[in-house]
Parts: C-alpha cells; sequence; structure tokens
C-alpha cells in the first residue's frame, strides 16, 4: 500500500521527563557499544481506536521518569570512539500527524513494508547518528478514527527485549493514568557486563571471524541486487510438520526448526558455490544464561550471536534433524564463559559480525510486543517499518503459535526463496 502523506498537527514536541531524574554519564557495556548496533529499532504498530496526542505526551513523560536514559543523548566518551550515554532529560521526540486513509485499508495491505512506510516515523533532522534522540515516536490519527504509532529506539541503548520492556510499561500509563504500576523496575546499572581483569578470550568465535575463502562476497552481492521483500507466515500446523521431521532423533523448539528451514531455503535459493561455508547468525538473550543472571529489567543490550557454519552443499542437503542440530549447537555454546569471552574480545577489538555469507535472524516473538494496550485494545498490526537483509521472526496478532518471517532477498530469486521456504513433503526432504 502506498501510504499518503502525513500533515502534522504542530511541530514535534520534545517530552521530558516528568519528575527529577539522576543527571550523569552511563557507561555502556562493549555489548551496547557495538558498531554494528547504531542504527534505531523500528516499529510500527496500528489500531482501531486512536489515543490523543496529548495523553500519549503526558504517559511518556511519565515513563520517561524510570526509563531516564531514553531522555537523555549519546555522546562519544573521553575514551575516544567508545559511546555513553549523558543524561540529561533533554527528552524524547513525539510527533502528532493526520493520514487520510483507514486503518483497514492498511491491513488489507500490510502482508509485506512499503517504502511509503518510512512516511509514518517522523524523520529527525541530525548531521550524525548521535544527533539523533535515543527515543522518536509518530502518532498518525487515521479517517476511521484508528491509529498508526512508529517508534524508533537507538539499539545502542536497549535490545529488543527492552524495547517491549518499556512499551508496555509506556501503554500501561497511558492506560491507567492515575493508578498505574509497572510490573517491573528498569535496572540501570550495565556495568555487570564490563570486560574481566585480566581478559581472556577463550573461544574461536566465528560469529565475528571471516574465514578465508576463494568464492566471491556473498554479501555484496546482496547489496548490490535489487532487492524484494518476502514476508511467508507459518502456522502452528506448519512449524509442527517441521519438528515431526526431528522425531525421534531429537527434540527441538519452534524456533530451531524455523530457522534452520529459512537458512536451508536462503542458501538454496541463491545457489552459492557448494564449497562457500555459510552461517546462520542469530541472537541469543543472555539475560538468564549468565552466572549470576542479570537482575529483572536489566535494560541494556543483554544479547550475542550465535553462529551455526556449514558449507553451502551440506546445508542445502541437509535433513532436518542434521540441520536443527547445527543451530541447537550454536545456541546452546552460549554460557557464562562464552559471553564474558565475548565482552573481553570486544573490548580488545571493535569486531563486526561476519556477514560475508551469513543470514542473520533477529527473533521479535516471544516479547509480548504484539500485545502492547494503551487502554482501547491490542493493536491490529505490529511490524517493522521497513524490511531489510537481515531476516526477522515476527509475531502474528491473535496467533501466539504462529510466526511471520521477513526477509529482503535479490528479486531475481525472491520467487525461488518463496517456493523452498513453503512447507510441503516434497520441499522437506
Amino acid at each position: 500500500m502506498e501510504v499518503p502523506d502525513c500533515y502534522y498537527i504542530k511541530p514535534p514536541l520534545l517530552v521530558r521527563p516528568c519528575n527529577p531524574t539522576p543527571c550523569h554519564s552511563l557507561y555502556l557495556s562493549n555489548l551496547d557499544d557495538q558498531p554494528f548496533l547504531r542504527f534505531s529499532i523500528k516499529y510500527l504498530y496500528v489500531y482501531r481506536r486512536s489515543v490523543p496526542g496529548a495523553a500519549l505526551a503526558a504517559s511518556l513523560a511519565k515513563a520517561l521518569v524510570e526509563y531516564y536514559p531514553l531522555a537523555g543523548r549519546l555522546v562519544r566518551s573521553s575514551a575516544g570512539e567508545k559511546l555513553e550515554i549523558e543524561c540529561n532529560a533533554q527528552g524524547a521526540v513525539l510527533a502528532e500527524a493526520y493520514a487520510e486513509f483507514t486503518a483497514d485499508e492498511f491491513l488489507r495491505a500490510s502482508a509485506r513494508p512499503h517504502q511509503s512506510w518510512r512516511k509514518l516515523l517522523y524523520r529527525q533532522t541530525a548531521e550524525s547518528f548521535l544527533d539523533v534522540p535515543p527515543l522518536v515516536v509518530q502518532v498518525t490519527h487515521l479517517s476511521c478514527g484508528g491509529m498508526v504509532l512508529c517508534t524508533a529506539f537507538n539499539h545502542c541503548i536497549c535490545d529488543a527485549v527492552g524495547t517491549a520492556q518499556f512499551l508496555h510499561a509506556w501503554a500501561l500509563l497511558t492506560a491507567k493514568p492515575s493508578g498505574g504500576v509497572l510490573p517491573v523496575a528498569a535496572f540501570h546499572g550495565r556495568g555487570l557486563l564490563k570486560p574481566r581483569e585480566p581478559q581472556r578470550i577463550d573461544f574461536p568465535h566465528s560469529e565475528f571471524t571471516r574465514p578465508e575463502q576463494e568464492h566471491d562476497d556473498l554479501a555484496q552481492f546482496l547489496l548490490s541486487q535489487p532487492l524484494s521483500p518476502v514476508s511467508i507466515t507459518f502456522t502452528a500446523a506448519q512449524i509442527l510438520h517441521l519438528k515431526k521431521q526431528c522425531v525421534p532423533l531429537l527434540k527441538c523448539t519452534s524456533f530451531e526448526a524455523l530457522a534452520w528451514h529459512v537458512w536451508r531455503s536462503w542458501v538454496r535459493a541463491l545457489d552459492p558455490p557448494p564449497a562457500l561455508r555459510v552461517k546462520l547468525l542469530f541472537s541469543v538473550n543472555v539475560r538468564r544464561r549468565l552466572t549470576p543472571e542479570l537482575p529483572a529489567g536489566y535494560y541494556g543490550n543483554a544479547f550475542v550471536l550465535a553462529c551455526a557454519e556449514t558449507s553451502a552443499a551440506e546445508l542445502a542437503a541437509s535433513g532436518a534433524s542434521l540441520g536443527v542440530r547445527l543451530v541447537q549447537a550454536a545456541k546452546d555454546a552460549v554460557d557464562d564463559d562464552h559471553v564474558r569471552s565475548v565482552v573481553d574480545l570486544l573490548e580488545q577489538r571493535r569486531a563486526q559480525p561476519d556477514l560475508s555469507a551469513s543470514l542473520v535472524i533477529s527473533p521479535w516473538t516471544k516479547l509480548g510486543l504484539e500485545e502492547v494496550d494503551f487502554g482501547d485494545g491490542r493493536p491490529a498490526h505490529m511490524g517493522p517499518v521497513a524490511s531489510e537483509i537481515y531476516c526477522l521472526f515476527l509475531p502474528v496478532v491473535g496467533d501466539l503459535n504462529a510466526f511471520t518471517m521477513l526477509v529482503s532477498v535479490p528479486q531475481g530469486v525472491a520467487d525461488k526463496f518463496r517456493h523452498y521456504c513453503t512447507i510441503n513433503d516434497s520441499n522437506e526432504k
């Protein structure tokens, strides 16, 4: 759907915390300060009933008291390249607009993002990444009485778990302006993820290591091609069919089965040289994998990239048991020692993930993102503002057991990729 232009009702507001907040420089851990996280996590919500902009601004001011780093600004530390948050209560941006379309019109054409959806998120004029406020919000009131709510969270400040935590807090304070009690307090002590003394790199960390191989860089090929977004919803029955391919050799989760299936389909569609080493990188929440566990409400990036690796030929020919084992082994390797080793590695050098022949999956499922209720009901749609070469596993509104997969692939292989992703007996052998 081509979204029409938005008409801004008034100039964007700079919403500051409604009560005094700590004023200091906040340390960012090495997991926060990775160069590849210097972008914003952008969500798009569609609601059938609108919330007045004044109510959203008032509740946002309350939420920013607890989540005060989102009202600060990113700055370079005195150490040089490393970033930190200057907690100064400068505020988050809230833009209010109107657009001439209905929620139903949007929903009928929302199977995959359209470039025009970017109009629904206020574009902050800035000279650099650091000049953009950590939280930018636009509420667009629709002709039907509904609204589109778009948010942009600076990824250096929080991960997907943190965005969900904040959105639920903000929604609760909107729905219950006089009596909302937040279910969990934000914990801002990121020093729990400081490097060890002395530092030790105990693992090879293939997620950061580019193999020496003669073949062309697959990532460069992807970026050189016109891309097409592919969105496929996998029902609970289809996911169960995938999981049954592993029985009786092993049990697996829905994510593990679907991650292998999409990775294999991606490699089959791109058809790289058989000997090329291909990787699957996927984010793993480490809050409960550390010893001791991170406190409830820990507010910062608390994930690392797990890495499964094999040759293109082996993956393309793999059955479910072999492929899922690769995913499980990568996930199981992420323990306290592994995470501490990643932190130490990032202290010694500004390592970047190896994207040369990698599919990157970011799961937005199981976070409750599709349940954010500002008082007039849950969203009719939840998803990203745009599609990228990174693969998203998205929740399906109204169906907790289904996933939607979204990724952009070269136009020339989009149909082939969609075919390989289709779950049926012939494709799963």
